[in-house]
């Protein structure tokens, strides 16, 4: 396990209110099997973290959002927290990055409320997944099966529910990483894709 992301780049999207736990848990388990992680923001050097009622630390951003490109990277970290992905899915910049990674079928792993970004990136359609449940109804208006499992896994989309679920979040999302890119019908997808 400890090499099993030898060599892998992970982007680990967040903006202000991201939910602490749901990126550094995954980012140390994820460096822990090898992988190299960049927190990417839209902030320039720092992003504050939230923890369940307040905020929560400050962690150094490695790569701005406007100089990071899908094709530096093997796959994407997706934490919720509430204002997190509102404050993305809001931004084109950031829905344009996580589009990138959905047309190329690497793989993502979102977590919370992290698939708030993935609708607006036309990344869920025709998807089996879950997250915190007041996205249940998001998500099926977006086209995807919603359920209530603590990890789901959909040709490369890993989605859990809430911080509880990390360590299947982890394994899954781990798994799903080193499997690399799934070929797969993406929305907004070529016409030879919808031909197979």
């Amino acid at each position: 396990m400890a090499e099993q992301l030898s060599g892998k780049r992970i982007a680990a999207l967040v903006d202000d209110g991201f939910e602490q736990a749901e990126l550094t848990e995954p980012k140390k388990a994820f460096e822990a099997a090898g992988a190299k992680v960049d927190i990417v923001s839209p902030q320039k050097e720092k992003v504050k973290g939230w923890q369940h009622t307040k905020w929560g630390d400050q962690l150094p951003v490695d790569r701005p959002l406007e100089q990071a490109r899908e094709s530096d990277y093997d796959g994407l970290l997706l934490p919720g927290g509430v204002m997190n992905p509102d404050h993305l899915r809001s931004n084109a910049r950031a829905v344009e990055f996580v589009r990138g990674f959905v047309q190329s079928g690497k793989p993502i792993a979102a977590i919370c409320h992290g698939p708030w970004t993935l609708i607006e990136a036309n990344g869920v359609k025709g998807r089996r997944v879950t997250s915190w449940p007041s996205l249940q109804t998001d998500l099926k208006n977006a086209g995807a099966t919603w359920v209530d499992e603590p990890v789901v896994i959909d040709k490369g989309l890993v989605t859990s529910r809430k911080p509880d679920d990390i360590p299947q979040f982890n394994k899954a999302a781990i798994e799903e990483f080193a499997e690399g890119v799934h070929q797969r019908t993406a929305v907004g997808a070529s016409s030879e894709s919808s031909r197979r």
